[in-house]
């Protein structure tokens, strides 16, 4: 997986704690602790799929347009890292003799398919207003639930 999604994730949260403000790619960049230019690239595929608006200019920036309790982060993920829990290289050679060898590039596919099959179930069962929740409830409390 790469960081686009986190990056979108973050940023959307960001801009439905402050609905009605422009946020600069300056500004978020800052929240989000990466460079604006990479913010702009991002932001362009939210913008594209409806998630933002845009204004150009001195006082301009980004705004949601978009529901923050009806968008899951499947939308998200689809819009800007779909396909990106499949790693790049596989191991194996379908040339080889090897059944092993010979079969692994297939197999693996298989299992990541059905991976980003159940993880992105898994993020439709979740949206930004339920993000920005747990980010206002404080740091996870793991190891403390029993």
């Amino acid at each position: 997986m790469n960081s686009e999604f986190t990056i979108a994730v973050h940023s959307l949260a960001l801009l439905a704690h402050v609905p009605d403000h422009m946020a600069s790619s300056e500004l978020i960049a800052k929240n989000v602790r990466t460079n604006p230019a990479r913010i702009r690239k991002i932001m362009s595929s939210l913008r594209n799929q409806g998630f933002v608006k845009t204004k150009e200019g001195i006082g301009g920036g980004y705004i949601l347009a978009c529901d923050p309790k009806e968008v899951t982060l499947a939308q998200i993920y689809r819009s800007v890292s779909n396909g990106t829990l499949k790693p790049h290289w596989c191991s194996g050679d379908p040339e080889e003799s090897c059944m092993v060898s010979s079969n692994m590039h297939n197999v693996m596919d298989q299992i990541f398919c059905e991976a980003e099959v159940y993880f992105t179930n898994y993020l439709d069962r979740i949206t930004i207003a339920s993000v920005l929740e747990k980010i206002k409830q404080g740091p996870c409390q793991q190891g403390n639930e029993g």
